[in-house]
């Protein structure tokens, strides 16, 4: 995508100023653009406007904030730069459907009775694999999230090095993509990565031939990160049959994810498809490994 090293820079300054006051100027001035045109491009590639992706970054940390803290839903306002509790509710109520201390009622009760009741839970939809699943977990956190109520996470329990790694995956029939352009989206948050962590994708053909794939190895994440938006772009040929995707980690660590859609791009969108192959030769080469390049 053109713009995503400027995109993912902003969000990025976005995160660690959320709690203070932000204006378009400065945000359009850290990105090297007039406010009018990086509107335009952030719209585009986020799906809303800056001052849309704020407010609603700063509402799921104030949602956050009334699940797991004490603190007054006065305090939580003015923290995260609603000019009144009125204000902070009407905004809030729109996201969430519930007035804040409602929410903090009925949400703190919900979480209460799945923490009695489940100690290892499914997620819906995924499955966990890789080299060694069984040194891994994955689940949905309520806690850390990017939007709404909840996120996925993968993080290492019993990895000794980056040898292993594990991930937390679906995978779908290609049937609505065929002869399509696809973009995978997604928010990714990382801690303590210590080998890497990224989202991926794949396209197989019906006898398990892959023919797009992209694990972000030339972008990876690592260490830690706050939120910042990732995408992955491939082409759905007309021999496709299954399309898998999900969150990988190698090696010690935790990695959230929040977010995720497909859409169809036009052609004009460059791929991120990695050359898994290169051209067969004619003969082997090079048996005594004694010839040099």
């Amino acid at each position: 995508m053109q713009y995503e090293g400027i995109i993912n820079k902003t969000i990025n300054y976005i995160e660690e100023h959320l709690h203070e006051s932000l204006t378009m100027d400065d945000i359009a001035e850290q990105a090297g653009f007039s406010k009018f045109h990086f509107h335009r491009i952030f719209r585009t590639a986020v799906g809303m406007s800056i001052t849309e992706y704020i407010r609603m970054r700063r509402l799921a940390n104030a949602s956050t904030a009334l699940l797991y803290t004490n603190e007054r839903i006065l305090d939580i306002a003015f923290h995260y730069h609603f000019e009144s509790q009125e204000a902070f509710t009407r905004a809030f109520k729109k996201y969430y459907h519930l007035p804040p201390g409602q929410y903090r009622r009925l949400m703190s009760n919900m979480l209460k009775k799945e923490e009695e009741s489940y100690m290892d839970k499914q997620v819906k939809g995924w499955f966990l694999s890789g080299s060694d699943p069984f040194n891994y977990e994955m689940g949905i956190d309520r806690e850390v999230i990017h939007q709404g109520k909840a996120s996925g996470y993968l993080k290492s329990k019993t990895v000794l090095d980056s040898a292993n790694f594990a991930t937390m995956m679906q995978q779908f029939k290609a049937n609505k993509f065929i002869g399509k352009r696809i973009r995978l989206s997604g928010f990714v948050k990382t801690k303590d990565v210590e080998s890497f962590a990224s989202m991926w994708m794949r396209v197989d053909n019906a006898s398990d031939d892959v023919l797009q794939f992209d694990n972000m190895s030339d972008r990876p994440i690592k260490g830690n990160t706050n939120w910042n938006r990732y995408s992955i772009v491939l082409d759905v040929p007309s021999d496709s049959s299954i399309i898998s995707f999900g969150i990988i980690l190698s090696g010690r660590g935790h990695v959230w994810v929040d977010q995720l859609t497909f859409e169809e791009v036009d052609e004009d969108v460059e791929t991120t498809n990695l050359e898994m192959q290169s051209e067969l030769l004619d003969e082997p080469l090079n048996l005594s490994f004694e010839e040099e390049i």
